[in-house]
């Protein structure tokens, strides 16, 4: 790319994610300064580089970006912007974007907010050839992964959490989709107004190709032994994911009911999430509202 180019895509671009170009973002960032940086151009074209690398500096110290399990993610002004740091994981890439389609089309629309919009997937391609399944999300605003809550929580305020995980869950079975991968990290809440969205649905799918190898203590037999996962792994995955988060504070009768749904058989775990909701209702008794806060 000539300098001149690269300058005009720099004073158009409104966040670093447009510069990227499916790059992981601290390469991409080098790439654009050898080709602006004030030192690397002629006197004719300094000032224009200066610039061009003020603001190129700018973009990268405000990308909003952050780290999943296998993809990069940052914030553009069409959403949420995630692209796998190895292309070996295009596979996972296009497994969340066919869950999200099919959450979209077979799903009952009145519970969408329990995951992220599908806005764009695609395949980039970088210069040096090296191919990417990227997927363009819609931004969740407020909502804070259950990984920055911290444990013992007051099992009256994980009731909602997990009221609405089921509700979520729920959802997603009747759709057909089998979410796979119920950790702190891919539960998101919204503290202030109670709500839940599951997300990182690149573990989705009744055949599992891959786990979250930090958390292989919270996965079923099934996934470990048979790479197989259905509705009952999620039921189990979600249940240890409220256990851990209420610890030794939990109430006799909701342990019982745990343990319930979380023997080493799927056979023997409750199967539907929305019927499982009514029977967590009954063991939660009356409900009132907390506030709560991260």
């Amino acid at each position: 790319m000539r300098f001149a180019d690269a300058a005009e895509r720099i004073d158009r671009a409104s966040s670093f994610a447009e510069l990227a170009d499916g790059r992981e973002l601290t390469e991409a960032y080098r790439k654009w300064v050898r080709l602006v940086h004030p030192d690397a151009v002629s006197a004719a074209e300094s000032a224009t580089a200066t610039k061009a690398f003020a603001k190129l500096s700018r973009l990268y110290q405000a990308r909003g970006f952050a780290s999943g399990d296998i993809a990069d993610l940052s914030v553009t002004a069409k959403g949420l912007l995630k692209v796998p740091r190895s292309p070996a994981d295009n596979d996972l890439m296009e497994a969340e974007a066919e869950a999200l389609k099919r959450l979209r089309d077979k799903g009952d629309p009145k519970f969408r907010p329990y995951a992220p919009g599908l806005v764009a997937s695609y395949v980039h391609e970088s210069a040096d050839r090296v191919r990417r399944r990227v997927n363009v999300l819609e931004r969740l605003d407020g909502f804070v992964p259950l990984s920055r809550v911290r444990p013992p929580l007051d099992w009256r305020d994980a009731a909602w959490m997990w009221r609405r995980l089921l509700v979520g869950l729920g959802w997603a079975h009747r759709a057909g989709v089998v979410h796979g991968a119920v950790l702190e990290e891919h539960v998101l809440i919204h503290p202030a107004d109670h709500g839940v969205a599951l997300v990182d649905w690149c573990y989705s799918g009744r055949r599992v190709t891959a786990i979250v190898r930090a958390r292989r203590d919270a996965y079923p037999p099934e996934v470990l032994r048979q790479k197989t996962a259905s509705p009952a792994t999620d039921i189990y995955m979600a249940t240890g994911l409220m256990a851990r988060l209420i610890g030794d504070g939990m109430p006799p009768r909701l342990r019982r009911f745990a343990d319930g749904c979380r023997y080493d058989a799927p056979r023997m775990r409750p199967q539907d999430a929305w019927r499982l909701l009514g029977e967590l209702d009954e063991h939660l008794g009356p409900r009132k509202f907390r506030p709560f806060t991260v």
